[in-house]
């Protein structure tokens, strides 16, 4: 078991600590953001920065992941949540514990009985779509807080857009100006000096000119008073029926969160040339919710865009994370009063900026010029979740994923292959070519698991081939042999319909025989009856030297 703080020495100690240090810059405002996001005091976003943040950079097995809320989870918590009790209320901030603790089980639960394999269901296409619908939903929010607009940041995307669309009349122009310079440093700072923490340079600007003109007076929001202190370790005491509501949301969160959070823990593991464990990553998430749950907090999941800073920083341990939480810890003791007079519009512009990578427009654009079912597929999840909810957006994309897997599945490769056991023609084609293994001798080479999805298809095949030969003034087929070297398995369906194709090549006249089967195949093939006495050959050259 890899120890914590692994890859940790004298050599990259400083290295590490000045890591930890942009962290602290670059983690601060967002989650103070993300709580906002979520309908939470900022002190939610501050306290998952301490606890959970220690419990996982001590437990997992990726030495660069950053745990941390971010812009889509927090917008599912506010969706989800939204609906149970009133955003900013007691009764939703315990509800956001809960939704914590629930993730935090599942994802132990995903570990234990290692089913982080389901988090594999959610496609490129579908997590482009899904968070991309998160990610404007929360854009329009943003918006609305730059121009100094009030609108129902716990309503739908369609009555978001229509109070920012109607409330424009109302627009603070010195919340604009702010807004203005915010989004210019941000994205101005980035292209010329990417190291430095732009967020935090945009805060401290703001707060001073807020301080030194009292803008608040000028109708500018302020972040208002944080209070000081660190988190108390409690438990959400909720009825058992909120905490039934709570579950499917939660399963939305880990889902979400597993299929990142593992892809990229083993994109920099493989990049950085040391070992992950995706189990004991999700069992160290999973902690780290129950840590949140427990501190007043909201689910957390993996930071892809923290990861990335802290790799081009050159971290290459855990140590940052525990710096982020020291530095935590004493902004809550003592520095809780600078917050205060942090201008809303300024948090608007860092986390507007934060989540334009996350509307995916790069993505849909390569998968519109790539696959355009599978850009059919994000889109349509990208729809749902911003219309209809996160919620049914989750149980589309997973339905679209079934889909798109059967889709694939029905329509595998079936080819007639030469004498040399190369493919010579596609049995998927509509027309054929006619084409034979050898004189009267047919090989066709099935390159899929023989089951419900795609019987039909390979029966189908079969026929066509035999037909086509006869058709192409190629002779009468009088031997078929089926490749089974890609053949895994077959299914009760497979077989009967298999059953169906063996009385349809008896009333024409030709053998069945297979070659090149695999003995976990053999033994299905077996129990399911369909091998009887028919030959199986080692090789398709056995089979053509004995059959042609």
């Amino acid at each position: 078991m890899q120890k914590p703080l692994a890859g940790l020495n004298r050599r990259n100690l400083l290295r590490e600590l000045t890591a930890g240090v942009t962290l602290l810059a670059i983690a601060i405002p967002l989650n103070i953001g993300y709580a906002q996001i979520a309908g939470l005091p900022a002190t939610a976003g501050l306290y998952a920065l301490i606890v959970p943040t220690v419990i996982y950079a001590l437990v997992v097995s990726s030495r660069q992941l950053v745990a941390s809320p971010d812009a889509a989870a927090a917008a599912l918590v506010a969706s989800s949540i939204g609906g149970l009790a009133a955003a900013g209320s007691a009764d939703y901030a315990t509800l956001a514990m809960a939704q914590a603790i629930i993730c935090g089980i599942l994802f132990v639960a995903l570990a234990v009985l290692k089913l982080g394999f389901l988090a594999n269901f959610l496609s490129k296409p579908i997590l482009v779509g899904f968070v991309g619908g998160l990610a404007l939903d929360i854009l329009v929010s943003q918006i609305a807080k730059m121009l100094g607009v009030k609108t129902d940041s716990g309503g739908e995307f369609v009555d978001k857009m229509i109070g920012l669309v109607t409330g424009l009349g109302t627009t603070n122009l010195v919340s604009l100006v702010i807004s203005i310079i915010s989004v210019a440093i941000l994205l101005g700072g980035r292209r010329l000096m990417p190291a430095v923490p732009w967020a935090l340079v945009v805060l401290v600007l703001g707060t001073v000119a807020v301080v030194i003109a009292d803008l608040d007076d000028a109708g500018v929001d302020v972040l208002g008073e944080v209070p000081a202190g660190l988190p108390a370790i409690t438990w959400p005491v909720i009825d058992w029926t909120m905490w039934l509501a709570l579950i499917p949301s939660a399963i939305a969160l880990t889902l979400v969160t597993t299929a990142e959070g593992l892809l990229v823990s083993r994109s920099y593991g493989e990049k950085r040339g040391y070992q992950t464990s995706p189990n004991r990553d999700l069992f160290a998430i999973g902690l780290g919710n129950v840590a949140a749950g427990a501190s007043a907090s909201f689910a957390v999941g993996a930071s892809t865009s923290r990861t990335a800073a802290m790799d081009q920083a050159g971290s290459r341990t855990q140590l940052p994370s525990l710096v982020l939480a020291a530095g935590t810890v004493l902004l809550l003791l003592f520095g809780t009063a600078l917050l205060a007079d942090i201008p809303s519009p300024a948090i608007g512009a860092i986390v507007g900026v934060a989540i334009l990578p996350l509307l995916g427009i790069r993505e849909f654009t390569t998968l519109w010029r790539q696959d355009r079912f599978e850009f059919v597929v994000g889109a349509a999840c990208f729809l749902v979740t911003l219309f209809i909810g996160a919620i049914p957006g989750i149980v589309v994309a997973f339905v679209l994923a079934l889909i798109n897997l059967a889709k694939r599945a029905a329509n595998p490769a079936i080819d007639v292959l030469a004498s040399t056991g190369e493919p010579t023609d596609s049995l998927l084609e509509e027309a054929p070519t006619g084409a034979v293994t050898a004189p009267g001798v047919v090989v066709v080479r099935l390159a899929a698991p023989l089951f419900f999805a795609n019987s039909t298809v390979f029966s189908d095949a079969v026929k066509r081939a035999v037909r086509g030969a006869d058709a192409a003034g190629r002779g009468p087929v009088r031997h078929v042999v089926i490749d089974m070297e890609a053949v895994t398995d077959v299914d009760v369906t497979g077989a009967e319909s298999f059953e169906v194709l063996l009385t349809w090549l008896a009333l024409h006249d030709v053998d069945l025989g297979f070659s090149r089967v695999r003995p976990e195949a053999r033994t299905r093939l077996s129990d399911l009856g369909l091998l009887g006495d028919r030959p199986v050959y080692e090789t398709n050259r056995a089979a053509i030297a004995d059959l042609g």
